[in-house]
């Protein structure tokens, strides 16, 4: 049987337009799930809509229009986005769905059940746009901490769940794995926020009727962020223990932004606890972009769009640029000069040219018909030896998140590619006749280096890497078995591949 791996995004707010962040954290967790795919791991891949809440309820007024309406409406952005954008998420869970519903409705009900769920009387200052109350201390002139717009005091009755019985063991948890949050830093802030001590968290409201019912008291809906971590397990058919459920969970990996870390490993993992449920391998909170050094904001109209950029770049170069350009887990910041950049010297200059010139070369000297390789020379030995470190390089990389430096590391190998071209000169061996098995080998070596390179860069850019392969006579997709040197059959009909990525000029 496979191994199994589950991966999810969040699941994203249907009040917002889908930006450059959310495309972010989704190519991030697609790239992920298709290496998985690709080693031989059963993978199981999840997004999808969060739809309650005061939020959606109040711009749902607005446009009158009922909630429902808004969130069916809306969704489509974003399901059309990840097509786009090529994600191969196997469910889309959105929260106003009945299976949605009966998961949380049964984790809520059996907190309650065993007290770890009261009724109890709330008051305190409440931000709309973040969904969260603050105490008095965190208020600092009536603004919110986290988005500096205004609170208003909201004084209820609301159900409450014991996470100050959890902190002890939370803590324990987050000291004896050490990898459950990632990066180090975020790990380390959490940590001391749970040894302030964590408060009981009220996990209901009754000012608004847009969620999912407590249930035995329809006067109050379930908290949006107690409902909305739930759509991991929902997604999987909890609280059904066979399926999916039984087959996936604990989750390998929730990939987050830094704004909802606490949520995700401070409540999701304590309301998993009291449950008696396993707790996620991983979640690993990636940076924020910034544009152009500025902030994202509609205020500011520098929301970069990812339609619009897929539309002017192509989707793979989207694709690249998002997890070439930062390391997974630090701030970055997009411009469209950088962008072009890395089309004009990664992508043309690198990969482009590299596959270019190897295949005008092999249809030159040998017609297009692969020929079999000699006895290796040192420097045929040395790029075998590259592209064979590169494997296992990517492989730690992938499981570390650090999609960078696996691209860093492929792209060693095309530098070392157009390097060895330079030092081998086929074009002196072909017109030496003694020469011919030397020229048959730089030949194949130069071409199984770059059948390895797509097959890794597939992941990532999965039309490049089909054209490329296609190229170069593989047809498949690559498996497990085919990441091994020398699976380029000789007598393959390699064909003179056209420019994978023209040059911008950087005057347009």
């Amino acid at each position: 049987m496979k191994p199994s791996f589950y991966v999810t995004t969040p699941i994203y707010y249907v009040n917002d337009v889908p930006h450059i962040g959310h495309a972010y954290t989704t190519v991030a967790a697609d790239v992920l799930a298709r290496y998985k795919r690709m080693k031989g791991f059963d993978v199981f891949f999840l997004t999808g809509s969060d739809e309650h809440g005061q939020k959606v309820e109040k711009a749902a007024q607005t446009n009158g229009e009922t909630p429902l309406e808004l969130a069916d409406r809306v969704v489509k952005r974003f399901q059309a986005l990840w097509e786009k954008l090529g994600i191969s998420h196997n469910d889309f869970i959105r929260t106003t769905q009945e299976r949605h519903k009966q998961g949380v409705t049964h984790i809520f009900k059996q907190l309650m059940e065993q007290g770890d769920i009261y009724l109890g009387e709330y008051e305190d200052w409440y931000c709309t746009p973040c969904e969260t109350f603050w105490t008095e201390t965190q208020v600092e002139d009536g603004k919110c901490p986290d988005c500096n717009r205004p609170v208003e005091k909201l004084k209820e009755e609301s159900y409450f769940f014991k996470m100050s019985a959890y902190g002890e063991k939370l803590l324990a948890h987050i000291e004896a794995n050490p990898d459950f949050i990632q990066p180090k830093t975020r790990r380390n802030e959490i940590i001391s926020f749970v040894k302030e001590g964590l408060r009981d968290l009220s996990v209901s409201r009754t000012s608004f009727s847009w969620g999912i019912p407590v249930p035995g008291n329809e006067r109050h809906v379930i908290y949006v962020w107690f409902d909305a971590l739930t759509n991991y397990i929902s997604a999987l058919g909890y609280p059904n223990a066979d399926g999916n459920y039984g087959r996936y969970w604990p989750a390998d990996a929730h990939l987050i932004g830094k704004d909802i870390l606490r949520f995700h490993t401070v409540y999701w993992p304590t309301f998993l606890m009291a449950a008696g449920l396993p707790i996620p391998q991983k979640v690993f909170a990636h940076g924020w972009w910034t544009v152009e050094g500025q902030k994202m904001s509609k205020s500011l109209q520098n929301v970069v769009e990812p339609n619009m950029l897929i539309d002017k770049y192509g989707v793979d170069v989207v694709r690249y640029f998002l997890l070439r350009e930062v390391p997974f887990g630090l701030d970055g910041d997009f411009s469209h000069g950088s962008l072009i950049n890395r089309i004009n010297s990664d992508l043309a200059n690198d990969l482009g040219n590299l596959l270019s010139r190897s295949t005008a070369m092999l249809v030159k000297y040998f017609d297009g018909i692969l020929p079999a390789p000699g006895p290796l020379s040192e420097l045929d030995a040395t790029l075998k030896t590259k592209a064979e470190a590169m494997l296992a390089a990517v492989d730690n990389c992938m499981d570390e998140l650090a999609f960078s430096k696996a691209l860093q590391s492929i792209w060693d190998v095309i530098s070392a590619g157009n390097k060895y071209i330079d030092e081998t000169a086929p074009w002196g061996l072909a017109k030496d006749p003694a020469k011919r098995e030397q020229l048959a080998t730089v030949m194949y070596c130069l071409l199984e280096a770059q059948r390895l390179v797509h097959s890794l860069v597939a992941p990532f850019m999965p039309q490049t890497a089909r054209k490329a392969l296609a190229c170069l006579g593989w047809q498949k997709e690559a498996t497990e078995e085919d990441l091994v040197w020398g699976k380029l059959a000789p007598g393959t009909i390699i064909e003179k591949a056209a420019a994978l990525f023209p040059r911008i000029e950087t005057k347009e």
